[in-house]
């Protein structure tokens, strides 16, 4: 669900599905309800209620004596942990959440800061990130150094200040006692003196000890347990993540795994080919924008980008269609199904569409894809942004829980994709926040429910036809596990393998495709094709 501005639209972006967890089901657009302990703060504020005509008076006032990227970067890492937002969700503007940024500043902080410059919009996304990323780590710090060792019961607001001021310190390196003054300044004019008092104390502490390079972090010992724990702090994953990678990978493997999570991502844009727009048209954009970019080795119409985005939508190219935020990984799984011009596809949990938007450039206008997907408003999205690709004539969308679709016969092609809802283990680099909204029970829940989209998609695949099972996980038990579970029900299938689709070094023994991110550094993906017995 790695969010971002997509297809030209302000919706989520999710190149590859990931299943909706129950810590971030919550609309990005509600307002944030905190817990009673936060009762003693000025963070939940009705501006608009009424008799609230003193507090709305308040937050009309603007603070210019506060950093306006801490402040920004402050309420938004509230909005993602407790109000439900997500990571990297931006606007056609690049800022953030909605058109409104600064209005979620005056409701939860009480006051307005100045509007945020590029330099300060990119100082909100490396920190809103990084933040998220090192909560884990950082969280470690805070504790080892509060009187108080257990910090869930600190105000999630003063929480938040104290990680934004230690990730400046520890991992950005900026100038210690800048950041010090700075975070401690938005403590006292958002909560109180006393909390700038306490922030002031704590990272003074902090800046002590690493000028003395003696940071209080755990060593990797004893048993597999505690070395496991251990490898979670220092590198900010959870535990279970952990514990499970070094079974699967080995644990120098599942080190570099948890780097490539913890590093800024990078980005690939599809150019629209169904808008008449290639590659070279994009390449000479990008290079008038002064915008880096390489070129990708395994895709025609792909390129990669590490920094440059919000410039790339201010000049409009995802707005009108010219292009579109995709990951390589996704596109290869669309080599899988190899989509040519004058065939049906059934893409079975199609929206926001990514794939099926791809798959449909690839139909020059000769053929069908039928989109279905359980969420009206997501499907809703895709059919606006094929009318913007120009591929609306091709796609038709059908709203219906795929393993309720009756069973009329009428449905059915010789290829189906069934991108399915997983875990997202494969783009924690893209979905910072998403290490967080996961545990094991949501691993268990999630096999059973990719087992009844199998089958269910299975149904509508004709004789001599082909299903492709892909997912955004790196996890056997959501890929291989899967495959090899469906093929024991289903014996009128069996494996195609994808070396005649992609290159080969994607392609597993199995005969799958499988991007690693470590190895291929992209994100996580993962597909088979199965065909079904004449």
């Amino acid at each position: 669900m790695a969010r971002v501005l997509y297809m030209g639209l302000p919706f989520p972006a999710e190149p590859q599905k990931t299943a909706p967890s129950s810590s971030s089901s919550s609309s990005p657009s509600k307002p944030l309800k905190l817990p009673h302990r936060t009762c003693s703060t000025n963070i939940s504020i009705p501006s608009t209620a009424k008799g609230g005509g003193n507090r709305l008076l308040k937050t009309q006032k603007l603070n210019s004596e506060v950093s306006p990227h801490r402040a920004v970067s402050a309420v938004r890492l509230m909005r993602i942990e407790l109000g439900g937002a997500f990571a990297d969700l931006l606007n056609e503007k690049g800022k953030g959440s909605g058109e409104n940024e600064m209005g979620y500043v005056q409701r939860t902080l009480g006051f307005r800061t100045r509007e945020l410059n590029h330099h300060d919009l990119r100082l909100v996304t490396d920190i809103v990130g990084g933040t998220i990323r090192w909560r884990r780590y950082l969280d470690h710090l805070i504790s080892s150094l509060c009187h108080d060792k257990d910090i869930s019961s600190m105000e999630p607001l003063l929480l938040q200040i104290l990680r934004i001021g230690f990730y400046e310190i520890v991992k950005l390196d900026m100038p210690p006692y800048a950041v010090v003054d700075e975070n401690v300044k938005l403590a006292k004019f958002a909560l109180r003196p006393g909390a700038g008092n306490m922030v002031n104390g704590i990272l003074r502490k902090l800046v002590v000890l690493k000028e003395k390079e003696s940071l209080p972090l755990p060593k990797v010992e004893g048993d597999d347990r505690a070395q496991a724990r251990a490898l979670a702090t220092l590198y900010s994953h959870p535990v279970w993540m952990v514990r499970r990678w070094t079974k699967y990978l080995g644990q120098e493997e599942a080190i570099k795994l948890m780097i490539w999570n913890n590093s800024e991502p990078s980005f690939s844009l599809r150019a629209n080919r169904a808008r008449g727009f290639s590659r070279d048209d994009l390449v000479t954009q990008l290079n008038a924008l002064k915008v880096p970019h390489k070129l990708s080795p395994h895709l025609d119409e792909f390129v990669r980008i590490k920094t440059g985005l919000q410039i790339i939508i201010q000049a409009g190219l995802l707005k009108k269609g010219l292009c579109s935020v995709q990951d390589e990984s996704a596109g290869l799984v669309v080599s899988v199904v190899d989509p040519q011009p004058g065939e049906t596809i059934i893409d079975c949990c199609a929206a926001p569409g990514g794939k099926t938007l791809y798959m449909a450039s690839h139909l020059s206008g000769q053929g069908k894809v039928f989109a279905i997907d359980v969420n009206s408003g997501r499907l809703r999205i895709l059919k606006e942004t094929a009318k913007l690709h120009q591929v609306d004539g091709v796609i038709t969308a059908i709203h219906a829980d795929l393993r309720t679709l009756p069973d009329s016969g009428q449905l059915k092609s010789n290829k189906v994709l069934l991108d399915a809802p997983c875990s997202g283990l494969g783009v924690l680099s893209k979905r910072a926040d998403l290490r967080w909204n996961k545990n094991l029970e949501d691993m268990e829940q999630l096999k059973e429910l990719q087992d009844e989209l199998l089958d269910a998609a299975s149904k509508l695949v004709k004789p001599g036809g082909v299903l492709v099972y892909s997912t955004c996980s790196i996890d056997p038990e959501e890929n291989d596990d899967r495959v090899v579970a469906f093929l024991a029900r289903h014996s009128d299938f069996h494996i195609d393998p994808v070396d005649r689709y992609v290159p080969p070094d994607f392609e597993t023994s199995s005969g799958f495709f499988f991007s690693n991110p470590v190895k291929h550094s992209l994100d996580g993906s993962f597909a088979a094709r199965l065909v079904r017995d004449l």
